[in-house]
């Protein structure tokens, strides 16, 4: 049986601020210094000895892993970075309140831009400063989205797991991949099989790991959160509640 641990960084400012993230990159929050470190004395305290690690370009994800890393005292392994694993592109709603934007355009058409799965929020065009285009760190990569759905998200985290992730555990190699809410949905969505309906109502909480188990097809048997139910369940309502005007 192979494993798999997942996380999603944790809580950056624009997260406590309530603000449409994407590919702007913010830093960690206090608290999310504080999750990050939660969660690599979570794998510790469980023996977890990982042969590499995985994040996306975005520093709240990457500054998440360094966390883990030094509390798991592992900060000696080797570390990929790749685009692909960045938050979902939110377009034109980068940095807007996500309360105030649902009261402005309905909780149904908020969930949809932040839940729905090939529904694109209002894109950026490529001399808007904040494109991706303008950034030198993207200099190498073709067709930089201006807005992505869920399903764009899912086509780019799909071709890094077969291309990327899938050889190293298929080497029996210990993972650790640190990323964001939608590019983890996404994976989550095609290692599940889930529907579209299904992933639309699905949340990941900040800084708690998921542990996947695997056959040797990369196969799900199962999955954890490491944390207690009640733990669990406050984090994933409060990511789910972040854009509704009523909340």
């Amino acid at each position: 049986m192979k494993k798999l641990v997942l996380v999603r960084h944790g809580q950056s400012t624009w997260n406590q601020q309530n603000r449409f993230t994407g590919w702007v990159d913010v830093d960690l929050s206090e608290r999310g210094i504080g999750e990050a470190r939660a969660a690599g004395r979570a794998l510790r305290e469980q023996g977890f000895v990982f042969d590499l690690a995985m994040t996306s370009y975005l520093k709240r994800s990457v500054r998440t892993l360094w966390l883990i890393l030094e509390e798991l005292e592992q900060m000696y392994l080797p570390v990929q970075t790749d685009w692909r694993l960045n938050e979902r592109h939110y377009g034109a709603l980068q940095g807007l309140d996500k309360k105030e934007t649902a009261t402005r355009h309905g909780d149904a058409q908020v969930l949809k831009w932040r839940r729905g799965y090939a529904v694109r929020p209002p894109a950026l065009t490529v001399d808007d400063p904040g494109h991706p285009t303008n950034e030198p760190r993207y200099a190498a990569v073709d067709n930089l989205p201006g807005s992505e759905s869920l399903a764009d998200t899912l086509v780019r985290v799909r071709q890094w797991w077969q291309e990327v992730l899938a050889p190293q555990l298929a080497a029996d190699r210990r993972v650790l991949v640190v990323a964001h809410g939608n590019s983890l949905r996404a994976m989550v969505k095609f290692l599940e099989e889930m529907s579209e309906e299904e992933i639309m109502q699905y949340n990941i909480p900040t800084g708690i790991p998921l542990v996947y188990r695997l056959d040797d097809d990369l196969g799900v048997i199962g999955h954890d959160y490491i944390a207690d139910e009640a733990t669990l369940a406050a984090a994933v309502s409060e990511v789910k509640n972040q854009a509704s005007a009523k909340a």
